[in-house]
C-alpha cells in the first residue's frame, strides 16, 4: 500500500509550483483531482497544457494538443472540468472539499472568496480540512496583490544577483536558472507543509490554512549565500561556477571539452595535485588549505586551467575517481538520461497514456523500502475523469449531462 493511500487532494492549482506539489502527493498514493477550466486546450484545462511545442504524440504518432511542460507535473492525478464561476460548479467544488482532505490552490489573494471556496467557507463544511494557498508574494504584505511569476522572484529574491559570470569576466550579468527552480522548491514546501499539517490534524481533528510564497521561498532557499551576507554585512557577487566557500569548485577547460572539480576537503586537493603532477602545490602555503585557496583564488585558478588542459574529460575523470577525487562531466540532456547510472535508476518512465501511445516520464527520485511510487496514471486529457468524479459525490447520469448542456463542465 502506498504511504499517502486513503487520503484525497482537491488541486485547484494550475502551471508549477502548485502541481508539482499534487504530482508528488499522487506519486506517494494520494487520489489527486485536478480542477481544470472547461474548454478545448488554450482556452480551457491548464495554461500548461498549452505551452508547446514539443507535443505529446498519439498512438499514430501525431502530435496532441498537450504540451510536454504539462506532462511533467500532472501524473496520477485525475482530470475534472468545472466552470467554477457558475454556482453549480461552486457547489461541486464544495462537496468535493467536504469529502477531500487536502485543497492545493494558486489563485490571487481573496480570489476564491468571491465563489465561496476561500479557507474560511470551506472549512465550515469541512474543519478537517488542509488548504494549502500559494502565490507570489503572501497573503499579506504590501506586495500581497501582486502577481508573482518564478522569473520574477529569481530576480526579486537575490537568486539572480549571485547567478552569471563574473562582473569582470566578458557577458558578466544576472542570468535566472534554466528551470523554474523558485516554483520548484515551493511545490516541495508546499509537500512538507501539507504533511505536517496533515500530522497535526491527526493529533487534534482540526484544519488549517497554510499560507505559502514564492519569495518567501526563494529567500529561505539562499542558504549559505543569504548567511554569508549576514554574518559578514556583504552582498555576495556573481562569480559564475566558482563558490564562495570552496576552491577548487567549478568548471575547468580539458583537452576535449570541460569537467567539474568539485574538491571538497584539503585531502582531496593534495590527491588531485599528486594526480596533476603538481605536487608542489600541497606544500604551498597560498593553497595547502581551503581557507588559503579562498584568499588566493586568482592565483590558483589560472595554474590549475593550464593543467587541466593537458587532459581530456574522460581521462581525468577515470585518473580522478579512482583517487576519490569528486569530479565529472558537464552533460546535456541527451547524455543524462544516457548515462549508466540513470539508466540503472530508472530515471525514464514510461506511462501508456489516453491519447494512445505512451507519455514519457522522469521518475520520483524517492526510494522507499516498504511503500514504493507507485505510476498509476499518466498525465489526463483534458477532463477525462469528469464523470467519474461526479459520481463519485452522487451526481446522477441526468445530472451530469444537464451539468454538460449549462457549460459547468
Amino acid at each position: 500500500m502506498a504511504a499517502l493511500s486513503g487520503l484525497r487532494i482537491l488541486d485547484l492549482s494550475r502551471v508549477l509550483a502548485g502541481p508539482w506539489a499534487s504530482q508528488l502527493l499522487g506519486d506517494l498514493g494520494a487520489d489527486v483531482i485536478k480542477i481544470e477550466r472547461p474548454g478545448e486546450n488554450g482556452r480551457g484545462g491548464d495554461d500548461t497544457r498549452g505551452w508547446g511545442p514539443p507535443w505529446l504524440a498519439d498512438g499514430a504518432g501525431q502530435a496532441t494538443t498537450d504540451a510536454a511542460y504539462f506532462l511533467c507535473t500532472n501524473r496520477n492525478k485525475r482530470s475534472l472540468t468545472v466552470d467554477i464561476t457558475q454556482p453549480a460548479g461552486q457547489a461541486i467544488v464544495t462537496d468535493l472539499a467536504a469529502q477531500s482532505d487536502v485543497v492545493l490552490e494558486n489563485f490571487k489573494v481573496g480570489g476564491l472568496a468571491a465563489y465561496g471556496l476561500d479557507y474560511p467557507s470551506l472549512s465550515k463544511v469541512n474543519p478537517r480540512l488542509v488548504y494549502c494557498s500559494i502565490t507570489g508574494f503572501g497573503q499579506d504584505g504590501p506586495y500581497a496583490a501582486r502577481a508573482g511569476y518564478d522569473f520574477l522572484i529569481q530576480g526579486m529574491g537575490g537568486l539572480m544577483s549571485v547567478t552569471g559570470r563574473a562582473d569582470d569576466e566578458e557577458g558578466a550579468g544576472p542570468q535566472k536558472i534554466g528551470v523554474a527552480l523558485t516554483d520548484i522548491l515551493t511545490g516541495l514546501y508546499a509537500t512538507v507543509a501539507i504533511q505536517a499539517a496533515l500530522a497535526h490534524r491527526e493529533k487534534t481533528g482540526q484544519g488549517q490554512h497554510i499560507d505559502l510564497a514564492l519569495l518567501d521561498v526563494q529567500v529561505a532557499c539562499l542558504a549559505n549565500q543569504a548567511m554569508n551576507y549576514l554574518v559578514s554585512g556583504k552582498a555576495p557577487r556573481r562569480m559564475g561556477n566558482g563558490h564562495p566557500n570552496i576552491v577548487p569548485y567549478q568548471d575547468f577547460p580539458t583537452a576535449d571539452g570541460d569537467m567539474i572539480l568539485a574538491i571538497g576537503n584539503d585531502g582531496q586537493f593534495a590527491r588531485f595535485c599528486e594526480i596533476a603532477g603538481r605536487a608542489e602545490w600541497i606544500g604551498d602555503e597560498r593553497f595547502a588549505t581551503n581557507a588559503a585557496r579562498v584568499r588566493h583564488r586568482a592565483a590558483l585558478l589560472p595554474l590549475l586551467r593550464q593543467t587541466t588542459v593537458m587532459k581530456t574529460t574522460g581521462e581525468w575523470i577515470a585518473l580522478l575517481e579512482n583517487a576519490a577525487v569528486p569530479c565529472g562531466p558537464i552533460n546535456d540532456l541527451a547524455a543524462v538520461f544516457a548515462d549508466p547510472q540513470v539508466v540503472h535508476r530508472g530515471l525514464r518512465v514510461e506511462m501508456p497514456h489516453a491519447a494512445g501511445g505512451s507519455a514519457p516520464q522522469v521518475a520520483n527520485p524517492i526510494r522507499f523500502s516498504a511503500t514504493p511510487i507507485d505510476y498509476r496514471l499518466a498525465p489526463p486529457l483534458l477532463g477525462q475523469d469528469t464523470d467519474e468524479v461526479l459520481r463519485e459525490i452522487g451526481r446522477s447520469a441526468e445530472d451530469i449531462a444537464a451539468l454538460r448542456a449549462a457549460g459547468v463542465v
